[in-house]
């Protein structure tokens, strides 16, 4: 294909271009993000590992509803207006792996950001929340600590 018939092809489809040039520059954008960021994806799976092998901190930092509604064996809560990597049970493991998560994983990526930000060493973030760590048949436990 020549430089002519791709100009040609650009000129009649402006459009078309304009929105493949829009995606491909979004698709580069999230891809340099997420090899930036500060915390690191897990499946179910793998946090199963981070808990039995390393003795992972699991934090929930979703509703207390959802919370007492099923929660991760042994995983704390933190209310999300009250998460702060300064709070005392988080500040006391700086060094030591931290997961966090949320029923969806979308509220808990935001939280796993901030303790990135704040120098924990070890952050962890579940893909998918509760919802994937229940799809693929892990324990749930339900009330208060």
């Amino acid at each position: 294909m020549s430089f002519a018939r791709i100009a040609e092809f650009a000129a009649n489809h402006a459009l078309l271009v304009a929105i493949t040039i829009g995606v491909l520059i979004a698709l580069a954008a999230t891809e340099v993000g997420r090899l930036f960021r500060k915390y690191r994806a897990v499946s179910p799976a793998q946090l199963t590992q981070l808990i039995n092998r390393e003795n992972a901190l699991v934090v929930d930092v979703g509703s207390l509803a959802d919370y007492e509604s099923g929660h991760i064996v042994g995983a704390r809560h933190i209310a999300p207006s009250q998460f702060d990597p300064e709070n005392k049970d988080l500040a006391k493991v700086r060094d030591l792996p931290v997961a966090v998560y949320c029923k969806t994983g979308q509220a808990s990526a935001q939280s796993a950001a901030r303790l990135g930000k704040a120098g924990f060493g070890k952050v962890y973030w579940l893909d998918g929340g509760l919802n994937a760590w229940v799809a693929a048949e892990l324990p749930v436990t339900k009330g208060k600590r």
